[in-house]
């Protein structure tokens, strides 16, 4: 049986449950001598929903965390005993071929028939676990249903605990987010700290030369490396500086079009077209800037005497500028409707013109919503990875010249962890590093947009 089916199955029951405590709580309120009822109908539903799915749901997520454990310990037991003595990693090897035989990545003729023989033990391990597993969750199903089934009557405060739970789910949403994002921070600081035990963080954050291949052999030239990231700093700076000469005043300039002169209906049609470009997948950009806009600006160069490399920061900050519009323009246009009316009003009736009420009224007041949402498409710009993967160079160039080929952190990242890579130098620790840096920076400019967002919702709410 599949993990899928038993979810269908509880999700099954959680519709059912809802049906069934509704019609109940309906058919005890029809009753003449039936007092008034203290939840609705729909509240008693959704009581028996989660008092059956709940803890279904719980079970079901500790089996699937114990199974693989309970599966390993089957299929070891289970082999030879010449296989006593092996090592951790030969048991992990000799278990990783037991599932691949399974799931029908090993071919039949290459596996030995311990392999086999341990194959069908884990096969029927697999099918006992989810046998019991399936049990045990109908016997709890049919338990809880009963008892939930019991507590519907009309002085039973079915709402109040339904709220409760709802509030407990939402607390746990919102855990699982910022968890998983001390997760992701935590990870990365200690592979960085493995990192920054090889090499000085004084060197990697000032230093101006980078090329972190590390030799095989101590004896080999350049073992040594160099892990300098002012260059790949510079290149990811200049490239989203770019992209915000592009963006900022496009965006801007759309935002106060669409609040401040579009009428309604071209508004209701503009606004959404404008926000497809957001909704575009990085990698069709990557391949605009690669193909069209890299070669393009390279015969306008040649045409003009002027050396374009085809993997300009001008051409992939260009096409970065343009993802990043709909960012600004939706987050602006948003906070210039969010102005209030009386504000232009008042300009107007002391004889201002409509470009003066933007310039001098409303601009002034919607300039902390402005800058948050130009912090925020910053923010994405830096952190962009598919485009400069695609359309920008490779080589550690520290130039402000746009028409150069610069690198960026997000394509050093992908190139020092493409492929086998070993854990334990410096070359691919780097990675971590500049991982580190980039999370560092955004998180400082959301937090900074949120900030600024914050102070002007409160000035308008």
């Amino acid at each position: 049986m599949e993990l899928s089916t038993i979810l269908f199955a509880i999700a099954g029951l959680a519709a059912l449950s809802y049906v069934a405590g509704r019609q109940r709580a309906i058919l005890v309120g029809a009753r003449d001598a039936a007092p008034k009822f203290h939840s609705l109908p729909g509240y008693h539903g959704a009581y028996l929903a989660f008092w059956c799915v709940l803890p279904l749901l719980l079970v079901f997520a500790a089996w699937v965390v114990l199974e693989p454990s309970f599966l390993r310990a089957s299929v070891l037991a289970a082999l030879p005993s010449e296989f006593a003595t092996a090592s951790g990693d030969e048991l992990s090897l000799t278990y990783n071929q037991v599932r691949n035989f399974v799931e029908g990545s090993s071919v039949a003729q290459n596996v030995s028939a311990d392999i086999a023989a341990a194959a069908d033990v884990y096969t029927a391990a697999l099918d006992n676990s989810r046998l019991l597993l399936a049990w045990l969750l109908g016997g709890m199903a049919v338990l809880l249903f009963a008892i939930a089934w019991r507590r519907i009557a009309p002085a039973f405060r079915a709402r109040n605990l339904v709220e409760k739970a709802i509030e407990y789910l939402f607390i746990a949403a919102s855990l699982v987010a910022i968890l998983t994002t001390i997760g992701i921070f935590v990870s990365v600081l200690f592979e960085a700290i493995r990192f920054f035990q090889q090499v000085s963080v004084f060197d990697f954050l000032f230093g101006l030369d980078w090329s972190p291949q590390t030799a095989i052999r101590e004896d080999q030239v350049g073992s040594s490396g160099a892990f300098g990231a002012v260059p790949l700093f510079g290149g990811t700076l200049l490239i989203s500086g770019i992209a915000m000469l592009v963006a900022a005043p496009v965006g801007l300039m759309a935002a106060i079009y669409l609040s401040e002169y579009a009428s309604p209906r071209l508004r209701n049609y503009a606004k959404p077209m404008l926000e497809i470009l957001a909704g575009i997948p990085t990698v069709v950009y990557g391949y605009f800037a690669a193909l069209t806009v890299g070669p393009l600006l390279r015969g306008v160069g040649d045409s003009l005497n002027l050396p374009v490399s085809s993997e300009s920061a001008l051409g992939v900050g260009l096409v970065m500028g343009i993802m990043i519009i709909p960012f600004v323009s939706s987050l602006s246009d948003d906070v210039i409707n969010a102005v209030p009316q009386s504000l232009r009003d008042g300009s107007y009736g002391l004889g201002a013109t409509q470009s003066e009420t933007i310039r001098q009224v409303v601009l002034p007041a919607a300039l902390p919503g402005i800058v948050g949402a130009l912090l925020l498409a910053i923010s994405r710009a830096i952190g962009e990875t598919m485009i400069v993967v695609m359309a920008a160079g490779l080589s550690a160039n520290l130039t402000v010249n746009p028409l150069d080929s610069v690198t960026t952190v997000t394509v050093q990242i992908v190139t020092l962890l493409t492929g086998d890579q070993e854990f334990d130098s410096a070359k691919t620790l780097s990675a971590f590093a500049l991982g580190l840096v980039l999370f560092l920076v955004t998180l400082l400019l959301n937090v900074i947009a949120l900030n600024v967002v914050r102070r002007y919702r409160e000035q308008y709410e």
